[in-house]
């Protein structure tokens, strides 16, 4: 594999990896702050879903220093998931469930992106972005479900 498609495919890796940590945060606070009984089951999914996501964090990172990477401490994070913060409203499922499918969709995108990208040269990331696209596809189908539920 030349060194540039390295550089790239470590430079969307690290992307995923981000995006994978800063949706744990906002499952985190979304699980934490949603309030009244119709929130219950959104509170459960998302509260199962962090191990998920932060189990493709964990997966990521290794596979960023597998291929010569170095895995970002916290200073070079910079969030981007304004549509997965928590609504003003402890209530507002919808707000949420949107969020969700938005994070979901950003996350099926980039992995589809990396996938296009190993394509011929590196298939153990291709791989492995193939086993977390499916997941992502899965929580987001669920998230859409929801949504036809409460709208």
């Amino acid at each position: 594999m030349s060194t540039t498609k390295n550089e790239e495919i470590l430079r969307e890796l690290t992307v995923s990896y981000w995006m994978e940590i800063e949706t744990v945060m906002n499952y985190i606070a979304n699980s934490t702050n949603l309030d009244g009984v119709r929130a219950e089951e959104i509170k459960k999914s998302l509260a199962a879903d962090i191990t998920a996501e932060l189990g493709h964090s964990q997966m990521l990172a290794r596979r960023i220093k597998e291929i010569g990477g170095v895995v970002p401490g916290s200073k070079a994070f910079v969030a981007e998931q304004t549509s997965l913060q928590p609504p003003a409203k402890s209530t507002d499922l919808v707000a949420v469930i949107k969020g969700v499918i938005a994070a979901e969709q950003g996350a099926v995108e980039q992995y589809n992106k990396i996938i296009r990208l190993c394509e011929g040269t590196d298939y153990v990331t291709q791989d492995l972005c193939i086993t977390a696209l499916a997941d992502e596809e899965s929580h987001r189908r669920e998230f859409v479900g929801f949504l036809a539920e409460y709208e």
